[in-house]
């Protein structure tokens, strides 16, 4: 296997970004072209997201978003949230879920977070197994609205 060069995404990277996501969610149609770019230079110009991707022999094989959130608790240290964690499916299961994971905690905890979280939809137990794996733990009860 190829090695894997883990990094922040850039500019240029928002096309194989969004093709790498349909494995996260592919009953869901791409973002519109327009609104896809505008978000994405809102993405990385804000300071406050990192999307770590993992690229195999120049393709985007991984990655996950992390936002650093700045917060008055804590002696005013931030926290980060981890979303849409995906590998195509083509590379999975060849510990590049984990380096991207991986890079954005080092991420988080360079920025002083004093937690990072995530939250999966998912109830199979391969999945949990994998979120601990890579260092997080259950065990706090987490609640979202949606609107759809």
């Amino acid at each position: 296997m190829q090695q894997a060069l883990v990094r922040s995404a850039g500019v240029d990277d928002l096309e194989e970004v969004i093709r790498l996501l349909q494995h996260l969610h592919p009953d869901e149609a791409p973002p519109v072209p327009a609104k896809a770019q505008a978000t994405w230079l809102a993405m990385l110009d804000s300071g406050l997201v990192t999307v770590l991707v993992a690229e195999v022999g120049g393709c985007l094989a991984s990655s996950c978003t992390l936002c650093i959130v700045p917060n008055l608790t804590h002696a005013a240290r931030p926290f980060g949230v981890i979303e849409n964690v995906v590998t195509h499916s083509d590379y999975r299961r060849r510990g590049l879920g984990h380096a991207v994971l991986a890079a954005a905690l080092d991420t988080a905890w360079a920025a002083d977070c004093y937690k990072v979280m995530l939250a999966t939809g998912s109830q199979r137990p391969e999945t949990l197994r994998f979120y601990e794996r890579a260092g997080f733990k259950r065990g706090r009860t987490a609640f979202q609205a949606r609107r759809l």
